[in-house]
């Protein structure tokens, strides 16, 4: 199983930059980063750099990670310029891009910024049709697509991406379509859950698969949860009867590594740890290194 690293995107970009050579030096095999342009809250003057230039800087600094957005809100950007952004990044770092690409829901920041939101139906149908446009310009010499929402005409995108193919990966866990779409579309898959959550989803997306005939061990799957991890049986115990509303790993390091077990034995192929809970800076390193040489690497 891949172990990857998410980074707060509201944290200045040489704090980014030294995690990710971190996280590097020490083992991790990926780096994901938020797609979004201010936080989902009512404040939202915080600072919020931009995740694909931030990638691409990213990307050209440090070697070896995998790189994506975790993930791109469809809305955001035309899929045809989405696609021509991810297929330079590969080049740009020598074949390690994943396109990430979800529905979007953020609403905040389609208000503020005058971009179109539609409702859930409109979203996941124009994600669908994405998913099309993005995979034609990536393996076509000349892209033709007419949809209700898109259309090319005689669209070339050159140079193709490094990667063949230049993985897409859908965000999000909507059994009825968004897995759908999954089971169409994608190279890899990931949603936020705990090892139960994503084994009955999987089964779900499975479905879909066999639907269409397509193998279903053609999509690779991961995984986000929230790191708690200590020694210190008060601060669990407390966690634990108080977690936060997302998936969380929580316990010892012994329990973590427990539950990390578990997700790699349901077909869990990469783990995406945020820094979100981590606390400060040295006390996030400190962390991030337990993880690696007590969970991971063992």
């Amino acid at each position: 199983m891949r172990y990857s690293f998410w980074p707060n995107p509201s944290q200045p970009y040489d704090t980014v930059l030294q995690l990710a050579r971190h996280v590097e030096k020490t083992g991790w095999d990926g780096f994901w980063y938020a797609d979004h342009f201010m936080p989902n809250a009512p404040d939202t003057s915080a600072p919020w750099p931009e995740a694909w230039t931030t990638l691409a800087a990213i990307g050209a600094t440090v070697p070896r990670l995998r790189i994506g957005t975790l993930v791109s809100g469809n809305t955001y950007r035309h899929p045809a310029v989405l696609a021509k952004m991810a297929a330079t990044l590969d080049h740009i770092t020598g074949g390690r891009v994943v396109l990430g690409l979800g529905s979007g829901w953020q609403e905040n920041e389609h208000a503020q910024y005058g971009i179109d939101f539609y409702d859930v139906a409109e979203r996941l149908a124009r994600l669908d049709e994405a998913c099309a446009v993005i995979k034609a310009l990536f393996s076509d010499t000349s892209a033709n697509f007419k949809g209700r929402r898109y259309q090319l005409t005689d669209a070339s995108l050159e140079p193709k991406p490094l990667q063949n193919p230049l993985p897409l990966l859908i965000g999000g866990g909507g059994e009825k379509v968004t897995l759908r779409i999954t089971a169409r579309w994608a190279d890899e898959w990931n949603v936020w859950g705990t090892p139960e959550t994503l084994a009955h989803k999987m089964r779900i997306l499975d479905d879909h698969c066999a639907a269409i005939g397509r193998d279903p061990a053609t999509i690779q799957r991961s995984a986000v949860a929230l790191l708690f991890m200590s020694d210190d049986a008060a601060f669990v115990e407390k966690m634990r009867a108080n977690p936060p509303p997302q998936a969380s790993i929580i316990g010892s390091v012994e329990e973590v590594r427990d539950t990390v077990q578990r997700y790699a034995e349901i077909g869990v192929d990469e783990l995406i740890v945020p820094d979100f809970t981590l606390g400060g800076h040295e006390q996030k390193l400190a962390t991030l290194d337990a993880f690696m040489n007590k969970v991971a690497n063992t």
